[in-house]
C-alpha cells in the first residue's frame, strides 16, 4: 500500500509541476533543513619535473638569446619606426596650420568682398542717372542714335579702332587709290 500511494504522490508531482521532475510540493508547515555534504578533499598532484635533455635545454637557451645581427635589425626596424611617426606628425602639423591658414584667408575674402559689394552699392546709390542723362544732352549736345545713324564699317586690322578723323559716309576706313580709280 506504501508503494501504491507514493506512485500517486508522484504522478500528482508531475502533473501538477508540468512534467517536470524537479519540482515538486511540500506538504506541512516545516521546512527541511539542507544536508550538510562533507568536504571533499582535493589531492594535489604533485610530479616530478621532467629532466629535459641537454639539446632541448640547449635549442631553448639558443631561442631566449639574441645575435649581434638580429639586435642590429631591431635596431634599425626601431629607428624606422620612430622616423615614420615623427613625418607623420609633422604632415599632420602641416596639414593643421594650412587648413587655419585657408580660414584665415577666407575670412579675409568674406570681409573684402563685403566691403566691395558696399562701395559698390554707395557707388550706384550716389549716381543719378538722370542728371547724367540731362547733362550729357542739354549742355554737351549728345543725342540718342536713330535709325540710319548709326553706320557701319569693316575694320581692316583687328577689332580695336581709334578714330582721328570722321568715319566716311561709305563706311569703308581705306581703299587703295587703284580701286577708286
Amino acid at each position: 500500500m506504501a508503494t501504491a500511494r507514493r506512485n500517486t504522490n508522484s504522478y500528482r508531482q508531475q502533473r501538477y509541476a508540468g512534467g517536470d521532475q524537479r519540482a515538486f510540493y511540500v506538504y506541512g508547515n516545516t521546512v527541511r533543513q539542507a544536508e550538510i555534504l562533507p568536504k571533499r578533499e582535493t589531492r594535489e598532484h604533485t610530479e616530478q619535473p621532467r629532466r629535459t635533455s641537454r639539446q632541448v635545454r640547449k635549442n631553448r637557451n639558443r631561442a631566449l638569446s639574441i645575435s649581434p645581427a638580429y639586435a642590429g635589425f631591431l635596431v634599425v626596424a626601431a629607428f624606422c619606426a620612430v622616423f615614420v611617426c615623427m613625418m607623420y606628425l609633422q604632415l599632420q602639423s602641416d596639414i593643421v596650420s594650412r587648413s587655419e591658414n585657408i580660414t584665415a584667408l577666407q575670412q579675409e575674402l568674406t570681409d573684402l568682398t563685403e566691403a566691395n559689394d558696399t562701395a559698390y552699392n554707395a557707388a550706384t546709390d550716389s549716381v543719378n542717372l538722370e542728371e547724367v542723362r540731362s547733362k550729357a544732352m542739354d549742355e554737351l549736345g549728345m543725342v540718342y542714335a536713330a535709325q540710319g545713324t548709326v553706320i557701319e564699317y569693316d575694320s581692316p586690322t583687328s577689332d580695336y579702332v581709334r578714330q582721328y578723323s570722321d568715319i566716311p559716309k561709305d563706311g569703308v576706313l581705306a581703299q587703295s587709290k587703284s580701286v577708286t580709280e
